[in-house]
């Protein structure tokens, strides 16, 4: 992220859709809109050229599809973070995203200040995981778990019993989608303290990332 804000490059095969973000993102005074792309490979290729700081990577389009773009772009060692953008909520796209290397999933359906807002949170370094899909990611890890759904509930309390109050009470927030600045306005802290706070629970727990601390936090029965 430059002193000038956020670089932003729009990828989706829906022209009317990339105008409609351009307007929206560029708006805000500390994102620019730096490029679009109408399919994966052009996708790959702006970032390699434009060097933007995040790619808002839609699912389906044409040639290859945004995971694959974004596992190349991941692959690459680029600085560009992805948040993948999309209509479908269903897990197999979510987990692919996240597999490829995604910092973060949002519905299309999301309010312009969520999108902005989660632009900005992946910018700065976090993952983010729309709210809306949280339930279908907790299925799909629970359907691919070894053992029981009972025996997975078990092993998920265990992990989190080293958890302090405070920092259950952070995880529930991060398992509701907030991220680490909201964290710290709802609790009244700083956003480092959020921070250090998130990343306190995740080395307890054994999380290599938010989306295992998600799907931790609704097993061991801290949120349902």
């Amino acid at each position: 992220m430059t002193a000038s804000g956020v670089r932003i490059l729009l990828a989706d095969d829906d022209a009317l859709l990339r105008a409609g973000l351009a307007v929206i993102l560029g708006a805000a005074e500390d994102i620019d809109v730096v490029g679009e792309a109408a399919d994966g490979l052009a996708a790959v290729e702006s970032c390699h050229r434009l060097d933007p700081d995040v790619v808002l990577m839609d699912v389906r389009m044409p040639g290859i599809d945004g995971i694959e773009a974004t596992r190349r772009i991941v692959g690459a060692a680029l600085p560009a973070r992805v948040l993948v953008l999309t209509t479908f909520r269903h897990d197999e796209y979510v987990w692919g995203a996240l597999r490829a290397g995604a910092s973060g999933f949002l519905l299309k359906r999301t309010s312009p200040e969520r999108l902005v807002d989660a632009v900005r949170t992946v910018a700065g370094g976090e993952d983010l995981i729309d709210p809306a899909v949280t339930r279908d990611l907790v299925e799909h890890f629970v359907r691919r778990a070894p053992g029981t759904e009972a025996g997975a509930a078990a092993a998920a309390k265990r992990r989190l019993g080293p958890l302090t109050e405070r920092e259950a009470e952070v995880l529930a927030l991060v398992a509701h989608g907030l991220s680490n600045q909201e964290i710290a306005d709802r609790l009244v802290i700083a956003e480092s303290t959020a921070k250090t706070h998130v990343k306190r629970i995740l080395g307890k727990i054994g999380a290599r990332d938010r989306a295992q601390a998600v799907v931790l936090a609704y097993q061991g029965g801290l949120v349902g």
